[in-house]
C-alpha cells in the first residue's frame, strides 16, 4: 500500500536524504517542493544528480506539488519542504500522510527559537510554531528527528523545549 511521508529540511534533497531516510521509508517517489529551486535548472540538477534512478525524483513548485500529490499514484512518496509554512499551504494534499519529520532548518531573519542543545541547525519562527501546532491539532503526527538513528521527539515534547 502506498504511503506518504513528509520531511521538513531546508536542504531539500541531499546525501542524508538518500543514505539515511530513503532506505528507512522506502519511497518510490521523492518530491522536493520549493518554488525557487523548481525555477532554477542548475539547482534542480545539483539536487537530483546524486539520487539513484530507483527513485522517481521531482523538484517542483507548490502548485505542481499540489497536482502531483492530488493524483493517486500508488507509489510511496517522500515529500520534502524547506519550512513548516509550506506544509500549511499543502495540508489538504498531505492529509493522511504517515508522519511529518522535522529536520534541519537554518537560522533565518524571522527565527527566534532554537532547539535546546541543538548544534545550530534547527531554528523556528513564531509562525513556524503556529503552523506546526495547527497541523498537530488537526491530527498530523509530527516529530523532530535529525536522522533515523537519532532519538525521535514528539512535537508536543519538542515544543516544550523551545
Amino acid at each position: 500500500m502506498a504511503k506518504t511521508y513528509v520531511r521538513v529540511d531546508d536542504r531539500l534533497i541531499h546525501g542524508q536524504t538518500i543514505v539515511a531516510w530513503a532506505p528507512l521509508l522506502k519511497p518510490e517517489q521523492i518530491i522536493g517542493v520549493d518554488d525557487v529551486s523548481a525555477a532554477n535548472p542548475t539547482l534542480k540538477s545539483i539536487m537530483t544528480m546524486g539520487v539513484p534512478k530507483q527513485y522517481e525524483t521531482h523538484i517542483v513548485t507548490t502548485d505542481e506539488a499540489r497536482g502531483l500529490l492530488s493524483a493517486a499514484s500508488g507509489k510511496t512518496r517522500l515529500v520534502i519542504v524547506k519550512t513548516p509554512g509550506k506544509l500549511a499551504e499543502l495540508k489538504d494534499v498531505i492529509r493522511g500522510c504517515e508522519h511529518i519529520y522535522l529536520g534541519n532548518m537554518a537560522k533565518r531573519p524571522d527565527t527566534n527559537h532554537q532547539m535546546t542543545g541543538a548544534t545550530g541547525i534547527f531554528y523556528l519562527s513564531d509562525q513556524d510554531i503556529s503552523d506546526i501546532d495547527a497541523l498537530a491539532s488537526e491530527g498530523f503526527e509530527v516529530s523532530f528527528q535529525q536522522v533515523p538513528n537519532s532519538t525521535e521527539k514528539s512535537w508536543d515534547a519538542f515544543a516544550k523545549s523551545l
